[in-house]
This record gives C-alpha cells, sequence and structure tokens, in this order.
C-alpha cells in the first residue's frame, strides 16, 4: 500500500470507529426507548430535542427499524435489541397482516390499523427484514412467511407488461422502479440469509427487469415514472433521475458481481459515473435530488438518504476493485452524510438540506436510520475486509 492508500486507508478506519460508535452509543439508546410503544412499536419520528413526537406507525418504517436494530445488535450493543425486534415483528405478524396475505400499510400510535391498503413498497420491506431477523435470531419460520408474501405478489401482483402492480397506495396510473429496486434488496437479502436458489432466482428476475425496462442505456441512469406498459412517461417526469437511486441500484448490482451476473459490473459503472457526474453539488459535498436524462438539475436540494445510498456505492465499488479513487469517494460521502447528523441530540438527525446550505426544521424521520445502518455497516465490512489489500 503507497503512502495516499496508506494515509486513506486510515481516515476510512477513523470514520468507520466513529460509525459504529454513533449507532451503539448514539442512536440505538434513543430509538429503542423515545416514544416506544406499549405494543413493542419504534418510534416514526422524534423531536431533534430528543422528545416524542406521537403519529402514526407506518410498516415500512417499522421494519426498517427492525432490520436496523439487528444490524446494531451485530454491532455488539449491549441493549434489549432482541426484546425490541422480537415484539415489533411480533406484533406486525398478528395484528398488520390482512387476510389476503398483504401487510397493511399504517398503524395508529396505539397499534391499531389505521390504513389498510397494501403496497408492494411496504410487503418488500417486510420480507427484508424477515430475513434478517430470521437469520439474525435463529427464526427459520420468518422465512416461511417471506415465501408466502413473495408467491402472493407473483401470483396477485405479477403484471404481462413486467415486473408488479406498484400497490394500492400509489397513482395507479403511474408505474414505479423503486418499490422494485426494494425487492430486489429483499429477494437478496433473503438469498444471503437461506441459501435458497429460489430467492436468487427473484433477485436475479429484478436485476433484469432494470437492465430491459428501468436503465435508459442512452446516458446510464434509472428513469423514476412509467406508464402501464413501462414505457417512461411522456413529458417532463419521464426524464427524471434520482442520483441517490442511480448509487441504490449500482450497489445492488455489486452484489451481484461474486455470482456471476453478467452485466453488474456494466451497469454498476454506468450508474455511479453518471450520478457523480451530474448529481453532487460539489460545493455543499451532496448529492441533490433530482436532475434530468439530460444531466440538468431539476431538485437541486438534497435529502439524507441519497448520502448513504452515495456511500454505499462507492464502498462496494472500493471492496471489489481497490482503487483509491473509491476511497476517496467514501471519504467524500461519508463527510456529506456526517453534517446531516450534526444536532443537538446526538443519535438524531436533519433530513432536508436546502441549496442555499439551511435546513427545513422538522422532527428526525424514522425511516432514514435504516438509510445510515446499512451504509454504516457497509463501511465497517469494508474496512474489516481490507485490512489485508492494498488501494490502488
Amino acid at each position: 500500500m503507497n503512502d495516499q492508500g496508506g494515509q486513506q486507508f486510515g481516515v476510512l478506519q477513523d470514520f468507520a470507529l466513529e460509525a459504529r460508535a454513533w449507532l451503539v452509543e448514539c442512536a440505538a439508546p434513543i430509538w429503542s426507548a423515545v416514544d416506544y410503544g406499549a405494543r413493542g412499536l419504534f418510534a416514526e419520528r422524534i423531536l431533534l430535542n430528543g422528545q416524542a413526537s406521537q403519529s402514526q406507525r407506518r410498516v415500512f418504517v417499522q421494519a426498517r427499524h427492525i432490520y436496523s436494530f439487528t444490524q446494531i445488535g451485530r454491532l455488539g450493543w449491549a441493549g434489549p435489541w432482541r426484546e425490541r425486534v422480537n415484539s415489533s415483528l411480533d406484533h406486525l405478524l398478528t395484528y398488520a397482516r390482512r387476510r389476503d396475505g398483504f401487510f397493511v400499510h399504517s398503524l395508529d400510535h396505539d397499534g391499531g390499523v389505521l390504513d389498510e391498503r397494501a403496497d408492494l413498497y411496504d410487503q418488500a420491506f417486510i420480507m427484508f427484514c424477515l430475513g434478517h431477523v430470521g437469520k439474525a435470531l435463529d427464526r427459520p419460520e420468518l422465512f416461511d412467511v417471506a415465501s408466502e408474501i413473495a408467491q402472493n405478489i407473483d401470483q396477485v401482483w405479477r403484471k404481462h407488461s413486467g415486473g408488479y402492480f406498484e400497490g394500492e397506495v400509489v397513482d395507479p396510473g403511474i408505474r414505479l422502479q423503486n418499490p422494485h429496486m426494494h425487492l430486489f434488496e429483499a429477494y437478496s437479502a433473503l438469498a444471503d440469509a437461506t441459501g435458497d436458489s429460489i430467492w436468487k432466482r427473484r433477485a436475479s428476475g429484478i436485476a433484469e427487469l432494470c437492465r430491459d425496462n428501468f436503465l435508459d442505456e442512452r446516458v446510464g441512469a434509472i428513469i423514476e415514472y412509467f406508464d402501464e406498459n413501462l414505457t417512461p412517461l411522456q413529458g417532463l417526469r419521464g426524464r427524471i433521475v434520482e442520483p441517490g437511486h442511480c448509487c441504490e441500484w449500482a450497489w445492488l448490482f455489486e452484489g451481484m458481481v461474486p455470482a456471476g451476473w453478467p452485466d453488474a459490473i456494466r451497469m454498476s459503472d454506468q450508474l455511479v459515473n453518471f450520478a457523480r457526474n451530474y448529481g453532487i453539488d460539489r460545493n455543499q459535498n451532496v448529492m441533490i435530488n433530482e436532475v434530468l436524462t439530460d444531466g440538468s438539475i431539476h431538485n437541486s436540494a438534497a435529502r439524507l438518504w441519497p448520502q448513504t445510498e452515495r456511500l454505499k456505492a462507492a464502498l462496494a465499488r472500493l471492496r471489489r476493485t481497490g482503487e483509491l479513487a473509491e476511497a476517496l469517494e467514501a471519504a467524500d460521502a461519508y463527510k456529506g452524510l456526517r453534517k446531516y447528523l450534526n444536532v443537538q441530540t446526538v443519535g438524531l438527525w436533519r433530513d432536508k438540506l436546502r441549496d442555499d446550505g439551511s435546513w427545513i426544521d422538522e422532527p428526525a424521520p424514522g425511516s432514514s436510520l435504516y438509510h445510515i445502518t446499512c451504509a454504516y455497516v457497509e463501511l465497517i465490512e469494508t474496512v474489516g475486509s481490507l485490512k489485508v489489500e492494498s488501494l490502488n
């Protein structure tokens, strides 16, 4: 390892230690306690002063918290993560599942059904957390529940034009790539947890759907909005690209490289190049919300989650390539994300940064803990895997 590579590796080591400490010592104690419901449900959001901000409890947010605490527990948090995970998940399994097998969209603050509509996005996150909990807590029956959901999606929501019905919550006249991306994530997690080839085939099917329908090959970017036939919508909306989603898909495709999926590296390269060329505000060192397929800016504000996806993509590519440029990009992405966590109550965060550098004043959304946890775990594991490797 040359001097520059060694120095940069040291920087990433320090960031990994900081990230672990933030998750275990700061985030976990707050999110496991504040507004933790009598029925074992996590907070939807928390005021930046650390006080409860009572509201509904969306099912996908509960699933994200369940995932986050399985990971934080794996990192060594000594708190009651097993109890929290089991309690929240068992409530969802008992009270949030409809007779047709799908899970509802949201619960009220006390855990009763608030919005009984079913959404593909929500089902994806339920399966995602089932995979992680089934593996972490040795609950193989959860894999059976995930199989039932996947079979239900295949039987009821499969579309002849490709992919699946996006659900009852979204505009029925518009089709979306985003829920399919999270199906890809869920199926990949279940494949890793079970080793079952059926989950690998399902993940490959979504990867092919992205390659054939969601990717604009002319520019190397993911389109967001489609018509019934998975043709990009006419007009401006059919040209919208979210750089964060380009990075998120790239991270998922990097996970397909070890299995030899033939287009994984090419698609990762295309998506990351587009996102980095057009989606980063270099003055603020953040990834912005939306651009158009020609690279022009459509929404120059920057939410928290694209920063985590920028970081994950760089780290996954760093593990594969060992390139110093990816280490530098990972460090920049980490520093961009860190500014969102600079709040009065450590363990919380801001979500929306305006292009003038000011923040939207609002509670910390619980939905973001999943994004931060996933990125920080990626960082910790990447640093661990690079200890005997070199940066080129």
